[in-house]
């Protein structure tokens, strides 16, 4: 009997083209049909794990869901019987943090296929990559620089300067979510940089602004702080190329601390071809496909044999070796079951005192009280 999978990822070429590439080469090889479907960024981000697997085989998360997904009991784990080899591959393979970043109370939920965090976009024939936060604080006072604040944006944009100003964000219960001067800080540095940009950044997000930037005659050329995109840094994908790099230093420990993104291929455990499903995913994340169809479909993977390699780095004009930096010493979101109620509430909350001028310490406050109440019992 055949085999139909049904697979939900999000919509834009980096995360719909690869999957489809894959899926094509599987069915060659298995006679197993995947087909997929896709939703919007913000859907993506925000939308409910469970409602997804009711109605999927495979679906494409993001890491801050896992505790969430634990509770509900919606994926099956994919430390199955007989494969730990493959495991140790990938864990081995693993471009900073992604692959730990899909484990969760001693299970693993799922694998890496695409590793992004924020890191700096510019627009080579206009701008120079910036060095340091001061230097791009000089191009942002000149009206040359967006930053993108929807939510959860703005809140990765202060979780990124906070580690990198050398006070990370605490990822677990055991006290509050930073320290109140930390936070100023950081929360300054960000009201510093969004007094300079356009107001609508703050309906944005790395999507709009890489569009928009890579439009002709943008008047923004930098974008300090933003998920990478390598299908912007591919000659021909928009009229303007997008170049991508390290973020720009505001700490003293180099570009670290930015808030890991990326996402991770899962498998449903209401899925009728449970088996088929898992065969699946251990497929798509590994390097063979990772370097190979994925990445030649426009995909940004997750497999340092892709981040490695010689002829996936010259597509891109070495988006991932310019990068990888920021990659490789990335902060990891908290990830318990309530985080993502905080997610969207903090974001609110940044993006609320920023637009009214509150006070910084006010702010920070009750991100720590938001924090603190995402952990109590439901």
């Amino acid at each position: 009997m055949s085999i139909t999978l049904k697979g939900m990822t999000w919509s834009h070429p980096r995360g719909y083209d690869p999957m489809i590439a894959c899926s094509r080469l599987w069915q060659e090889r298995t006679g197993i049909t995947v087909e997929w479907d896709k939703r919007s960024l913000q859907d993506f981000e925000t939308y409910p794990v469970e409602e997804l697997a009711r109605a999927y085989d495979l679906i494409v998360i993001d890491h801050p869901h896992v505790g969430q997904i634990t509770k509900e009991k919606c994926l099956a784990p994919l430390d199955v019987a007989g494969r730990e080899a493959e495991r140790r591959a990938l864990a081995q393979a693993s471009v900073g943090r992604s692959y730990p970043s899909y484990t969760w109370q001693g299970r693993q939920w799922a694998f890496p296929i695409d590793a992004a965090t924020q890191v700096q976009a510019w627009r080579p024939d206009r701008a120079d990559r910036a060095a340091d936060w001061s230097e791009m604080l000089v191009m942002a006072r000149r009206g040359k620089v967006a930053l993108p604040m929807r939510p959860p944006h703005s809140l990765m944009c202060f979780y990124t300067l906070s580690a990198n100003l050398g006070h990370p964000c605490r990822s677990d219960g055991m006290g509050q979510l930073i320290a109140t001067d930390g936070g100023v800080e950081a929360f300054e540095r960000l009201r510093e940089l969004t007094d300079l940009i356009e107001p609508a950044c703050f309906s944005m997000d790395p999507i709009a602004v890489l569009e928009a930037m890579s439009e002709p005659q943008s008047r923004a050329v930098c974008a300090p702080l933003i998920y990478g995109y390598v299908s912007y840094a591919m000659p021909g994908f928009r009229s303007s190329l997008v170049r991508f790099g390290d973020i720009p230093v505001a700490g003293r420990n180099g570009p670290s601390g930015s808030a890991l993104g990326g996402t991770g291929i899962a498998v449903s455990a209401f899925s009728k071809a449970v088996d088929a499903a898992i065969d699946f995913a251990y497929f798509v994340a590994s390097g063979e496909v990772q370097r190979g169809p994925y990445a030649s479909g426009g995909g940004q993977p997750g497999h340092a044999a892709a981040w490695d390699d010689e002829a996936v780095n010259a597509a891109t004009f070495d988006f991932y070796r310019a990068t990888r930096k920021t990659l490789e010493t990335a902060w990891v979101r908290p990830r318990h079951d309530g985080y993502m109620a905080f997610q969207q509430a903090a974001s609110d909350r940044i993006n609320d005192g920023l637009m009214r001028k509150d006070a910084a310490r006010k702010v920070v406050d009750d991100l720590n009280r938001l924090f603190g109440a995402s952990f109590a019992p439901t």
